[in-house]
């Protein structure tokens, strides 16, 4: 069944103005997507080849066997195989709602069990309520705290849950309980806020969907070999007990339930565990919960720190910078200790001779040049990778397309018979370049570089802290109708 779509707002131009911008833009944009996505599969196979030398390497490393095993899996869980099911995907797999969330790598995640009708706060004030704590957002600081607490089994109620994505998004807000303080169990709910005019298939309206399900244990997920939380099959057992919770409450939480609402794509998850359930949709209304102080303040701080991830800049920009400045630091140091050998290098030459017929200065006046504009190149590239760490579209694609001409030339010279490519001799070449156009094309980093220019206002920031400074203040211990 295909379902109306979101109503999108769009000031109409008057008749006959505006139409050669739109088609340039739309054709600017249709361009844009198709060098991406050539950047985005040549990323994939290039990865698959970095996986393949990693893995051959680890055979000429003696003791350093187990090592380079490791890094093999960590390349090819976290690079290959997510790369390869994001292009997979893409065309495979419905982009429209069909009752399933989906992975960041595309995959079909957890079945959409739970339906809502009413506010964040009263969303927030029912779950409090019912025994749910909100879940920190993933950040560097939060997913260290979570593996260390696994590892160690202590008690992280607010431990982040990972991004299912719904309607283009990830989940809005989500909200756990831990089993006996062991964060490697744990009751957990994801809640998507529904698009304005957005329907269910039969013409339900609904404000918010929601996928609830129990994770068991800590394992490797079928599909990426990554370590993930294993869930449990019988999702209906993890949704009977987050609606028995809110009714238990008692804040006023009315159930109706749809039957038979969505029984296909049930068979496995993201992770590749077993989903078993009976279709059933139970629809939630909490327009009858009363929301407190306490639940405004939490919704007017979740709203800055939405206002602040939608400036912040992605991690895979910021890791392919990195990535560019090592390759500036390395050639760096390649100029400076070759002027701090001059003398050595060309009297070694000389000795030689590889340069029969040409005076000492000579050789110094081309060599000279030569390595002059390896270090203007090295100054190039180290202004291209600021512009790409403040946002520059252009210079991401020009980054990538420096690095993958270099990848294309290693591989040509490889595979015509030429030196043979390492690791060991080329430890800051080809990787690096692999990995700068696997982090330069992953979709975030291509989404906030493509974002429109408006979209960081002056008035962002000050939005921003006035909603955080609002959220931060004392809390009023009364309740509003």
């Amino acid at each position: 069944m295909t379902l109306p779509e979101a109503p999108r707002e769009a000031s109409a131009p008057a008749p006959g103005a505006g139409r050669k911008t739109l088609s340039a833009t739309a054709r600017r944009i249709s361009i844009n997507a198709v060098v991406d996505y050539a950047f985005f599969i040549f990323g994939g196979v290039a990865a698959i080849w970095l996986a393949w030398l990693v893995l051959t390497e680890s055979f000429s490393w003696g003791w350093f066997l187990v090592l380079f095993f490791v890094l093999f899996w960590l390349v090819l869980a976290y690079l290959v195989l997510p790369r390869l099911h994001r292009i997979l995907t893409q065309i495979y797999v419905p982009d429209y709602f069909i009752g399933r969330a989906r992975t960041s790598d595309g995959l079909l995640g957890d079945p959409v069990n739970l339906a809502l009708l009413g506010s964040e706060a009263q969303l927030d004030d029912a779950m409090r309520a019912a025994g749910w704590t909100r879940a920190d957002d993933v950040t560097l600081a939060s997913s260290r705290r979570i593996v260390t607490s696994t590892l160690l089994r202590r008690s992280y109620d607010e431990a982040p849950v990972s991004p299912l994505f719904l309607f283009g998004h990830q989940q809005d807000v989500a909200y756990q309980q831990e089993v006996l303080g062991n964060p490697a169990k744990r009751h957990h709910v994801r809640f998507w806020k529904c698009p304005d005019g957005w329907l269910l298939p039969g013409g339900h309206k609904v404000d918010w969907l929601a996928a609830g399900t129990f994770d068991k244990s800590v394992g490797f997920s079928l599909f990426t070999l990554q370590i993930t939380h294993k869930i449990d099959a019988n999702t209906d057992i993890e949704r009977d007990h987050i609606v028995s919770t809110l009714l238990a409450a008692d804040v006023g939480v009315e159930v109706e339930v749809i039957r038979d609402f969505s029984t296909g794509y049930h068979s496995r998850n993201g992770g590749g565990d077993s989903i078993e359930t009976d279709g059933d949709l139970p629809v939630v209304n909490l327009d009858r919960v009363p929301v407190d102080a306490e639940a405004q303040r939490v919704v007017q701080q979740a709203e800055a720190r939405r206002i602040a991830l939608a400036e912040r800049r992605p991690v895979p920009t910021a890791l392919g910078f990195l990535l560019m400045l090592l390759r500036v630091v390395a050639g760096a140091i390649f100029v400076a200790l070759t002027l701090l050998s001059w003398r050595v290098w060309t009297a070694s030459l000389f000795t030689s001779g590889d340069l029969e017929g040409v005076t000492r200065h000579e050789a110094d006046i081309v060599f000279g040049v030569l390595l002059g504009i390896f270090a203007a190149g090295l100054v190039f590239y180290f202004l291209l990778a600021l512009l790409v760490f403040f946002g520059s579209n252009w210079a991401r694609i020009a980054s990538m397309s420096y690095s993958s001409l270099l990848i294309v030339i290693s591989a040509i010279d490889f595979f015509d018979g030429g030196p043979q490519v390492t690791l060991h001799n080329n430890l800051l070449g080809l990787p690096l370049d692999i990995l700068v156009v696997l982090a330069l094309s992953s979709q975030r980093s291509r989404q906030w570089a493509r974002r429109p220019r408006g979209a960081r206002r002056p008035g962002t920031e000050a939005a921003a802290a006035v909603a955080l400074a609002a959220a931060r203040a004392p809390a009023d211990d009364t309740r509003a109708g």
